[in-house]
């Protein structure tokens, strides 16, 4: 896990289009990952707690996943918890899943104003000699 969360340190050059691209595409596919995971729980869930059918349990679990709420309601005690377990959890995923697609990119902007340029190192050289 720490690899994912390995970035480049404040006094770094700012990486280049090759390897932020390969860490973005990382971060992209751990995501769908967990996207895919969180689908067979929620399908799972529903074939078992109200005994739809494949393609009617992944409905609703996709429209809960990506918050739209329920396609149809659960109609048993057992489904009802399962689904607003379901969707508080999936709340969660959506969040996570949105920060693991989007730090990489939120940290290359950020990282851009920190580095400093040549043109200010050569500054701050001259400083220093002039003293």
């Amino acid at each position: 896990m720490d690899r994912y969360l390995r970035f480049e340190k404040r006094r770094d050059k700012v990486v280049p289009s090759g390897p932020f691209l390969r860490r973005l595409g990382r971060n992209l596919l751990v995501a769908l990952g967990m996207l895919a995971v969180s689908l067979i729980i929620g399908v799972t869930g529903y074939a078992l707690f109200e005994g739809k059918n494949l393609v009617d349990a992944y409905d609703n679990a996709a429209m809960i996943l990506s918050g739209m709420g329920p396609f149809t309601m659960a109609e048993t005690t057992a489904g009802r918890i399962f689904e607003g377990t379901y969707a508080l959890y999936s709340g969660i995923v959506v969040v996570l899943v949105s920060g693991l697609i989007l730090a990489p990119v939120f940290h290359r902007v950020l990282h851009s104003f920190h580095v400093e340029d040549d043109d200010d190192e050569k500054r701050a050289e001259k400083r220093q000699t002039r003293r």
